[in-house]
């Protein structure tokens, strides 16, 4: 186990319940001398990291201190100071905001898988967080590998490679409750796993560049595209809009939401904007 100490914004709970991650949960953790603490489950691609929340920002992390500076220091974002980040909302001029992310505090935007993200959001279109954690989870027992097993959190498995995706018959695909997006993800594993598309090198592409490319995959509308953006490729401005995230602007920017003084942070602010509506309908 390897031992961390973290002062600024972090929130196992938000960040699990944020909309951006979908194998990312709270396990049933095991009492030690009577005392038990919050457990989470994390599988990022073919890695697995279990976390316990001892409070006051102590957490105790089932890897090696090697493998939290290769992977995980940077998985969570943590050399970005979000209090700094919450620090340039005015209370006074943007209220709902300022109320946002303090409800909202201590969610980070996590440094996810562009091939992962692309496949997950792919499927969330007109589905809930649990509906989409579920069919994820189906992929994964189907075409991943067991990467991990414990009694609190049962068996964990790999998030499929292209490849591994692109060998399933449609109908298994099907099978996965993914409904009409079964042919969106088919395909996007085809394009991934034959090379026409490379995921890796739209890294190198501006920010309009890469949402022109993602809009040409098929089945990857603008939404899509914008949380690809973000959470597959941490470009923090990116704000994706989906049906809260409209609620919210109609409800409380009528004149409009102002991009300018959260550049180059609006992905943030949206995380906000999205939890706290979300939590408060």
């Amino acid at each position: 186990m390897y031992n961390i100490h973290i002062s600024d914004d972090f929130d196992l709970k938000k960040i699990a319940e944020s909309g951006q991650c979908f194998r990312f949960n709270e396990c049933t953790p095991a009492a030690k001398d009577g005392e038990s603490f919050p457990l989470y489950s994390v599988a990022a691609k073919d890695r697995h990291l279990l976390i316990e929340d001892k409070a006051e920002g102590n957490l105790s992390l089932d890897c090696t201190q090697s493998e939290y500076e290769e992977f995980w220091r940077d998985y969570f974002d943590l050399d970005l100071s979000y209090k700094d980040v919450r620090a340039r909302i005015d209370p006074e001029s943007d209220p709902y905001l300022y109320g946002a992310s303090e409800f909202g505090k201590g969610i980070r935007i996590l440094r996810q898988d562009p091939w992962e993200m692309l496949i997950s959001f792919i499927i969330s279109q007109r589905k809930n967080i649990p509906a989409i954690k579920a069919s994820i989870e189906k992929l994964c027992v189907k075409a991943g590998d067991e990467i991990f097993e414990d009694e609190r959190c049962g068996k964990i498995y790999s998030f499929p490679t292209p490849e591994r995706l692109a060998a399933l018959p449609l109908e298994e695909l099907t099978a996965c409750s993914l409904g009409y997006r079964d042919k969106y993800v088919h395909q996007a594993a085809l394009d991934v796993a034959s090379g026409a598309v490379d995921l890796e090198a739209f890294k190198k592409l501006d920010d309009e560049a890469l949402m022109n490319e993602l809009l040409k995959l098929f089945g990857v509308g603008v939404k899509v595209a914008n949380c690809e953006i973000l959470f597959g490729y941490h470009r923090l401005n990116a704000f994706p809009r989906d049906v809260w995230i409209n609620r919210v602007l109609e409800q409380h920017y009528s004149g409009g939401f102002n991009f300018k003084a959260y550049d180059p942070y609006n992905g943030i602010m949206q995380q906000y904007l999205f939890f706290y509506g979300r939590e408060n309908a």
